[in-house]
């Protein structure tokens, strides 16, 4: 059974409205210069991090590359701001949302359009400090390292496809 089969809501034809996008989930990892956005499915050991935002929202750590910025300084401030944790080991890239925007301009100036993506990764690390919460990004409420199967039901607070992108992470990461 192929991954489509296994992870259906992940891999739909998506509509997301509050971006513009039209997404379509893949394994297959976009070039670097499409690259947007960042989000890493952290291993603790035998748990997952989750954070919960102010909107009540249980997220995987991550948010948007600045200009400039490298994937992996990306993955590493993004770790930093939202969990307080930092990789231990290399960062693996899992897939990508492949996004195409039907904005008149990009979301940044920096940013490439109409064309771009949502890269996922894994990473194994360490929660050794408090999310820094910077004015800009997403304010982080709580921090928690939790079993696979409660990251997998809090996921799905962020939408339908994140439970199947968290259980994709796990048997990726095995």
């Amino acid at each position: 059974m192929s991954l489509a089969e296994r992870y259906p809501l992940l891999h739909r034809p998506t509509r997301w409205e509050w971006g513009g996008l039209d997404v379509q989930f893949s394994t297959e990892i976009p070039a670097d210069e499409l690259v947007t956005n960042v989000h890493v499915v952290c291993f603790a050991g035998a748990e997952i991090v989750l954070c919960r935002d102010a909107r009540d929202f249980w997220l995987v750590p991550g948010g948007t590359r600045e200009a400039g910025e490298s994937i992996d300084a990306c993955v590493r401030r993004e770790l930093r701001e939202e969990a307080g944790a930092r990789p231990i080991g290399p960062i693996h890239r899992i897939g990508a949302h492949h996004a195409t925007s039907d904005l008149p301009e990009p979301y940044l100036p920096w940013q490439p359009h109409p064309h771009k993506a949502w890269l996922w990764c894994t990473a194994d690390v360490v929660v050794d400090s408090a999310p820094t919460n910077p004015d800009d990004g997403e304010q982080i409420l709580e921090v928690r390292t939790v079993p696979f199967d409660e990251a997998i039901r809090l996921s799905a607070t962020d939408g339908d496809h994140m439970a199947e992108l968290v259980r994709l992470a796990i048997e990726l990461h095995r």
